[in-house]
């Protein structure tokens, strides 16, 4: 608050500067309770940040945790013209096949025409099943008829294609219609006519009439095992994708070959390391976060002054509890075996968890059920350490947060009471220093007149 510019009216005293140094006094209890307010509001940051890391490490484990998170496998393959890829329960294997043929839709053409040859504008589609599904369109027009086809349900599109002019000029079109799935199922005949006339042999086949033509028929995939033994099995599909060839295998096929092509599935090794090491890096990753955090540092002054400042998660219990439920959740045992059976150990030299690949690797390769089991175990802990921690409503961390964002508020709500407190006192002072001047100001007037009084009387006499 400005002052009211009473300095040294008749006393000659600093009255502004002496209101400040009087007020910094005043305010040492509102000094008090903003540092804790902002020590409060960075513990209060640093647990936020803290349990998003947790949060993010829950749903890591969570997802390790599951049966088959190791199990992941590399095919390989003889040929560019045979893909693979694996899904949960694929296994160890290999396969000879040879491509017999890609799946395709059927396509076909309609001859050259201006508009329908027929009022109204009717066709009948047969399914390769059988199915009989009659289209009549809202003209004769060619893009009625498009757009009929298009929308009858009977899995055929249609598209209408410039073709020239007739003879007259006119120009002229065609349609090309093309089955909406792939595969033998996939096939169509079309006639000019209703379903009855279709049915009674009356209606002419519209591919068949000259100008006419099948672009493609519609066809399995199909693959031949075991080629050229007495094993030989042919295998289709109406995609150019064989699911379950091996167990937890899609094949995928995108032309056909003359050579058996030598499909291999072999256990990833790598990549089922790095689940396990993502999971430890995750935790890793927390307990470094609160080791920093709780860190006290060192700083000196201009003064040579040494000043020791705890870390922001220096002596707090609900930090030191999660370092300790995470290092029981990665080390103790599972089903009386030590974790470092599978390569997961202290690392001596950095204090962190740390995972030995080629040992984890080789437990993988011995006994490939009992690592699965004791990452599965191992991820479990974490997850569930994690979820306590972390959950949303119920979690330790941030039930502590929502306290400590509690505390943070009530030390503000005094902090703005306190400075209407230091406000009226600033007044209070400012009101007493002015009325000290009025009265000075006063006596000084008296003092003067009664000064001439007695000089006045002084001259008299004389």
């Amino acid at each position: 608050m400005a002052s009211l510019g009473i300095d040294g009216l008749v006393s000659g005293l600093d009255t502004t500067t002496l209101i400040n140094t009087l007020m910094q006094s005043e305010a040492v209890p509102q000094t008090i309770l903003k540092n804790k307010a902002t020590a409060g509001q960075t513990l209060v940051t640093a647990l936020q940040g803290l349990n998003t890391k947790i949060a993010d490490l829950a749903t890591l484990a969570t997802s390790t945790a599951k049966a088959g998170s190791l199990s992941l496998f590399t095919p390989t393959s003889s040929s560019t013209a045979v893909t693979a890829t694996t899904a949960a329960g694929a296994v160890s294997g290999s396969v000879d096949l040879v491509v017999g043929a890609t799946a395709s839709s059927k396509t076909a053409v309609t001859a050259a025409m201006t508009a329908w040859p027929d009022s109204p504008a009717t066709l009948t589609f047969v399914s390769a099943a059988g199915t009989r599904t009659e289209v009549t369109a809202a003209s004769s027009s060619l893009d009625d008829v498009v757009k009929a086809v298009n929308s009858s349900g009977a899995g055929v599109s249609a598209v209408k294609v410039a073709s020239g002019k007739d003879a007259s000029g006119a120009v002229q079109y065609r349609l090309q219609l093309s089955s909406q799935k792939s595969g033998a199922e996939g096939g169509f005949d079309v006639f000019r006519g209703t379903a009855a006339d279709v049915a009674a042999g009356t209606a002419p086949d519209l591919i068949a009439q000259p100008g006419a033509a099948v672009i493609s028929q519609a066809r399995d995939a199909s693959i031949t095992l075991w080629a050229g033994t007495a094993a030989e099995q042919v295998v289709r599909s109406s995609s150019n994708t064989f699911t379950d060839v091996l167990p937890g295998v899609s094949v995928t096929v995108s032309a056909t070959t003359t050579e058996p092509v030598h499909l291999a599935i072999a256990r990833d090794a790598t990549a089922a390391t790095k689940v396990a090491t993502d999971l430890i890096a995750g935790v890793n990753g927390a307990l470094s976060l609160i080791s920093s955090r709780s860190a006290a540092t060192t700083s000196t002054s201009s003064t040579g002054t040494t000043t020791v400042t705890a870390g922001v998660f220096g002596g707090n219990s609900t930090t030191r509890g999660i370092t300790q439920r995470l290092t029981d959740a990665v080390l103790s045992p599972v089903d009386g075996q030590s974790p470092s059976t599978i390569g997961i150990s202290i690392d001596a030299k950095t204090g962190q968890f740390a995972v030995d690949a080629t040992k984890f690797a080789a437990a993988l390769a011995a006994d490939p059920a009992k690592v699965q089991a004791t990452m599965s175990a191992i991820a479990a802990r974490v997850a569930s350490t994690s979820t306590s921690v972390s959950d949303r409503f119920d979690g330790t961390l941030t039930k502590t947060i929502t306290g400590q964002q509690s505390v943070v508020k009530d030390l503000t709500n005094r902090v703005s009471e306190w400075d209407d407190r230091l406000a009226a006192r600033r007044a209070g002072l400012q009101k007493t220093y002015s009325a000290l001047e009025t009265s000075l100001s006063a006596l000084t007037a008296q003092q003067k007149y009664i000064s001439s009084q007695l000089a006045t009387l002084s001259t008299s006499s004389s």
